[in-house]
């Protein structure tokens, strides 16, 4: 993680511990695949967590100019020199030793603590290797680091470090989180107390170079069935993390694209034994921009939805299972689902409780009124077939209970609610009695707390009811 050692290491001697930067392996493959691609690469990380150097000791290995640049403290003239008016009235820069120019990588470390109007500077440099409207000529790697951005409901945040511009994070392809300290092993933990500052050693360098040149290699001989593989996990993926409020743009979703290849090919060059399923993960997580955003994503959801898009990219295109898990409105989601009578049980479950749980009240009693109607009830297992039954009971048979309520209490505007949503139904027309038996029984529940939810669960009922018995 810190500085070159003397000490053992693992067994296997990671490309960057050989630069003396100890505990990477873990993101080997992405790092590699950045440099093989010129991707612009984001680091995020606690302070002391070897980002600069890291970056620092790539910049060595491979033998390049670069700049490094504090983004806190930078002022544009850092950047580009001096403007100077020329004898023909064109704009010309008096360069100075620290300027951009002629730099073939640049760091912007502290990226996060930058002004605004110099990250929107940062912008055209960072995503078209240009500044001023000029080209940076022999620019090739663009690399940025970042403290993870303070947010008010947690601790973890720094102080100062703010959540990057949308933009200006989604022209990183490669978001990465430093590893932690406590996943260090102890002989990994020794190596970075007890290091020594050193310069690289040429042999070491080389296997850098090389890994690079291998991992093009791969990725110009990159299958059509990997490409189409990849295409369809992201587009799945895009489906599914969307229904877990992680959302992408197009742009982060061809960028998700690449990415899956060009890790894939950097993680063979690795290890000819990489699996694609975990590389693949390793690539998910390593361009996903909601980290340098300040928002936090479910590790339980972004596994989920991995092992979904996984599976179902093994599927037929026309499978009819993949087009269920694929749509987001979960009435739709129980409508097709329904239809597939071919869907295997333990699915069919799955996705009826996963629907379920996603629709408001009011909704979820029309939905189970239409498994029952539709006999598809009888596909469920055991467990979800008898909290539909539940359910199912209080819905056709008219809720009785007896309850004192003040007029004080808050209460007793609900109930009149209640009573006024209930006088507007037909007692002759199935429906309206159906309805009407799932207000009462969910105020009866104390499921509404005030006349809102009392009206809002009706109209659930009714527009629930009508797109599910619409086809």
């Amino acid at each position: 993680m810190m500085k070159s050692t003397s000490m053992a290491l693992p067994a296997r001697v990671g490309l960057f511990d050989q630069l003396g930067v100890v505990g990477f392996s873990s993101i080997e493959a992405p790092l590699l695949a950045a440099l093989a691609t010129d991707s612009p690469l984001l680091l995020i990380g606690p302070h002391g967590t070897a980002k600069s150097l890291l970056l620092n000791k790539i910049a060595e290995a491979l033998d390049i100019s670069f700049r490094h640049y504090n983004a806190s403290l930078l002022n544009f003239d850092d950047l580009v020199g001096f403007p100077l008016p020329s004898a023909d009235g064109t704009l010309q820069y008096v360069k100075t030793p620290a300027a951009i120019w002629g730099a073939g990588a640049v760091i912007f470390d502290e990226i996060s603590r930058c002004r605004p109007d110099i990250q929107n500077k940062l912008f055209p440099i960072i995503h078209e290797r240009k500044v001023q409207g000029l080209p940076l000529v022999g620019l090739q790697y663009r690399w940025a680091a970042m403290n993870p951005p303070d947010r008010d409901e947690e601790d973890s945040g720094y102080l100062g470090s703010e959540p990057l511009d949308t933009a200006l994070a989604d022209r990183f392809p490669f978001v990465i989180d430093m590893p932690a300290w406590r996943v260090f092993t102890k002989e990994q933990q020794l190596a970075v107390i007890q290091s020594e500052d050193q310069a690289i050693d040429p042999v070491h360098a080389q296997h850098l170079v090389q890994a690079i040149a291998r991992t093009k290699a791969l990725l110009a001989l990159t299958s059509e069935a990997l490409e189409e593989g990849m295409a369809a996990y992201v587009q799945t993926m895009f489906s599914l993390l969307l229904q877990a409020g992680i959302a992408l743009s197009p742009r982060r979703c061809a960028m998700l694209y690449r990415a899956c290849l060009s890790v894939n090919a950097a993680a063979m060059a690795i290890d000819s034994k990489a699996s694609v399923t975990d590389t693949t993960l390793l690539a998910l997580r390593s361009s996903l921009p909601q980290r340098a955003l300040g928002i936090a994503i479910s590790e339980v959801k972004l596994l989920s939805a991995h092992k979904e898009a996984m599976r179902l990219i093994q599927l037929a295109p026309n499978d009819p299972f993949k087009a269920i898990l694929c749509e987001s409105d979960p009435v739709e989601k129980i409508r097709l689902a329904v239809a597939a009578y071919k869907l295997p049980k333990p699915e069919f479950s799955r996705v009826i409780a996963d629907a379920l749980a996603q629709l408001p009240l009011g909704g979820r009693e029309a939905a189970i009124v239409h498994l029952f109607e539709t006999g598809a009830v009888g596909r469920l297992n055991a467990a979800v077939a008898s909290q539909a039954g539940d359910v199912y009971k209080d819905i056709v048979v008219a809720s009785q209970f007896s309850e004192t309520i003040h007029a004080s209490n808050g209460r007793f505007i609900t109930w009149n609610k209640v009573k006024s949503l209930l006088a507007g139904l037909n007692p002759k027309e199935l429906r309206d009695n159906l309805q009407a038996n799932t207000i009462a029984t969910l105020f009866a529940q104390k499921k509404l707390a005030t006349p809102e939810d009392a009206e809002a669960a009706s109209k659930h009922f009714v527009q629930t009811d009508k797109a599910l018995r619409s086809v």
